[in-house]
């Protein structure tokens, strides 16, 4: 076995890897820019190797500054992670002529299966069914109009060398062609230093469902089931699930026996993904092949009890798979939720800044896992597990240069319908603040009826959320379960307030039973019976049972309504809470009835008009400016181009008008909400 491993990447894959090294005794090293000094793989790790400045092109996917680094420390093998090197054919024939082991697979199936053209090729001289397209590489945004008006609209424009939705586009029209080509070839060339781009049909209506393969040096290769990840946004997976709701056993194994033989076809060693298109009859269409660890790897891990890290360790150092394909089986079922630092009330785009509270769900025993073809005896302590793999902390900070990604909230259930409620629950309970996250349309897809159904495409998102997401509106039933749990909470916390010391003389507050709660809109009502056990809340005719050990100061509570659990998170307004759950962010009052007699009187006060004005939706980097002051502009019509997280976001005139002012230009680093431009 391998004396010392470096991880040749940071964040949350660079700690996933290390928890397996640690526990299978391997001393790690970790790499790191200026910009994650503190990081959290820096301290998880043995050694740490400073390797460059924060942006990737000069530290992470330096090949000569990796290499040093392995010289310095005396590491015998690297592990890629994914992202970053984790594909490049020089990087893993620069470790083979060092003779260091490369924790992945050999360089001519990186140079076959990660550039998707010649993927392509091969899947389709190996029978596999593809999809139809261009395989040609394509010069220039007046050729890609030609090819794709030949294959037919919609088409998908890709990076040939793309991956996580990066340099991805699609077109519905030769306009869109036009503007999204040059702009997919310049996130390709700033994401992976390559521009090459080639076309395909976009197949409507599809399933995005991947094959989990693993295969050793000595031609033993099996499938570990698939990945449903439909869930998609702008071509980036948000929600994975395993098994698929989608597959029966028959296209389960006929889409393995493909993947598997497309992975032999290229000598495959090593963990990879072989990724299909499923149409709504299950024929399924080869997309790509990932030869590196997928970020989504936890759900395959937690139904098939196989340690994908360790397996991927002990094939690169030369071992046999410790299991056949007839070994393998899946239990239960398990999802994952992609943590982004992005602000969903803004239509997604990046957030930046420190974690002023990062608290996730206790993670509860996930096993068992596969060790070295051997159970381990500490498997799931009940009928639901979670597991949090994340790559942050508490008061760390969250870097504009870098994937937004900061955790990966996981679940498993003896079945769907359980692996969903332990999802719910594990989402309301976790805490973060200081930047904007997506935790709210986490939960809300959670409880989204097409998605708790398992119907549903990777147009699923498009079609559900398509004018953005504005948060959830809670059904009458679940805000009537919140109201009486604040008002029992406001009770305890008034209570607290009459104790307060030093009060004047004939001064006493009196906590009374009857109080008026205000939430969505909605007015309940409310009488409070407390006894030493909790509280009856009575609203109307309705009669709610609450118990909780939650006190004045806690922003987290964990409350039993009628038996059944309600979380939220607290934060404190005047006369109420702010409480946030399953994806509703309320402002939540609690008066007694004068109180909200009298606030029914005050004037409601109007947030200032922006109207006229570009703000900048997140914090970037100002790429280009497209207008000029005094160019009247039309709906739809591009403004600018910023910059974010590896991202080009174009921002576009919301209705016609004049540009009257132009307050930036490009190469400007702007805040959330600066002022891009204004009109008339």
């Amino acid at each position: 076995m391998f004396k010392k491993l470096l991880i040749a990447n940071r964040g949350e894959i660079a700690c996933r890897v290390i928890k397996t090294a640690k526990r299978m005794g391997i001393p790690t090293v970790a790499v790191y820019s200026d910009a994650d000094a503190q990081a959290l793989h820096v301290k998880m790790a043995d050694e740490a190797v400073h390797i460059g400045p924060p942006p990737a092109a000069e530290s992470y996917i330096v090949i000569d500054k990796i290499m040093q680094a392995i010289r310095d420390t005396g590491a015998d093998a690297v592990h890629p992670g994914y992202g970053f090197l984790s594909e490049n054919r020089m990087f893993a024939e620069a470790l083979e002529a060092e003779g260091v082991a490369f924790v992945g697979p050999p360089a001519s199936a990186i140079e076959s299966m990660g550039d998707k053209i010649t993927s392509k090729k091969i899947a389709q001289e190996a029978g596999v069914s593809t999809v139809p397209g261009h395989m040609g590489l394509i010069e220039d945004a007046e050729e890609a109009i030609k090819i794709s008006g030949q294959i037919g609209y919609p088409v998908m424009l890709k990076a040939s060398a793309g991956g996580g939705g990066k340099g991805m586009r699609i077109a519905w029209n030769e306009s869109e062609v036009a503007e999204g080509f040059q702009a997919s070839k310049n996130e390709a060339a700033s994401s992976f230093g390559d521009d090459r781009m080639f076309i395909e049909k976009f197949v409507t209506q599809p399933r995005h469902i991947e094959i989990q393969v693993l295969a050793d040096k000595h031609g033993n290769a099996i499938y570990l089931g698939e990945r449903e990840c439909s869930i998609q946004r702008r071509n980036q997976k948000v929600i994975e699930e395993a098994p698929s709701p989608f597959l029966d056993e028959a296209t389960r194994k006929a889409m393995g026996e493909e993947a598997v033989a497309l992975a032999q076809a290229v000598g495959y060693s090593s963990a990879g993904t072989v990724e299909f298109i499923v149409d709504g009859d299950r024929n399924f269409y080869f997309l790509e092949m990932n030869t590196r660890l997928q970020v989504e790897h936890p759900v395959t891990e937690l139904i098939t009890g196989v340690d994908l890290v360790e397996q991927m360790i002990r094939v690169a150092a030369g071992e046999t798979l410790p299991m056949a394909q007839k070994d393998v089986t899946l239990t239960g079922w398990a999802i994952e939720s992609r943590l982004y630092a992005e602000d969903p009330y803004r239509n997604f785009l990046p957030s930046i800044g420190r974690l002023t509270r990062y608290r996730p769900p206790v993670e509860v025993a996930a096993g068992p896992m596969l060790t070295n073809g051997k159970w381990l005896e500490d498997g799931p302590q009940g009928d639901t597990a979670v597991r949090n793999d994340t790559g942050v902390y508490e008061g760390g900070e969250i870097s504009m240069y870098y994937d937004p990604m900061i955790a990966k909230l996981c679940s498993w259930g003896n079945d769907r319908d359980t692996a969903l409620e332990a999802m719910r629950v594990a989402l309301d309970g976790f805490e973060v603040e200081g930047i904007g996250h997506n935790l709210p349309f986490l939960s809300a897809v959670m409880d989204h009826p097409k998605f708790a159904s398992g119907n549903m495409t990777t147009a699923f998102i498009a079609e559900e959320y398509p004018d953005g997401f504005d948060g959830v509106t809670l059904p009458d039933a679940a805000l009537m379960r919140v109201a009486a749990a604040a008002a029992a909470m406001y009770r305890v916390a008034e209570i607290r307030r009459s104790r307060v010391s030093g009060r004047m003389d004939n001064h006493e507050r009196r906590v009374g039973k009857n109080w008026v709660v205000s939430a969505q809109g909605q007015r309940f009502d409310v009488k409070i019976d407390a006894d030493p056990e909790g509280s009856t809340v009575k609203i109307g005719d309705a009669a709610l049972r609450i118990t909780s050990d939650w006190t004045p100061g806690d922003q987290l509570a964990r409350v039993m309504v009628d038996g059944d659990p309600l979380v939220l998170k607290v934060g404190k307004v005047p006369a109420g809470f702010r409480l946030r759950t399953r994806g509703a962010d309320l402002c939540v009052n609690i008066r007694s009835p004068r109180q909200a007699e009298l606030a029914d009187l005050m004037p409601e006060k109007l947030p200032p008009d922006t109207s006229k004005m570009l703000l900048c939706p997140m914090p970037g980097l100002v790429v280009k400016v497209d207008v000029n002051e005094g160019d009247e502009v039309q709906e739809g019509q591009a403004l600018c181009t910023v910059e974010a997280m590896k991202m080009e976001n174009i921002l576009r005139a919301e209705k016609k008008g004049v540009v009257t002012k132009i307050n930036a230009g490009a190469g400007d680093s702007l805040a959330v909400d600066d002022v891009i431009m204004e009109f008339e």
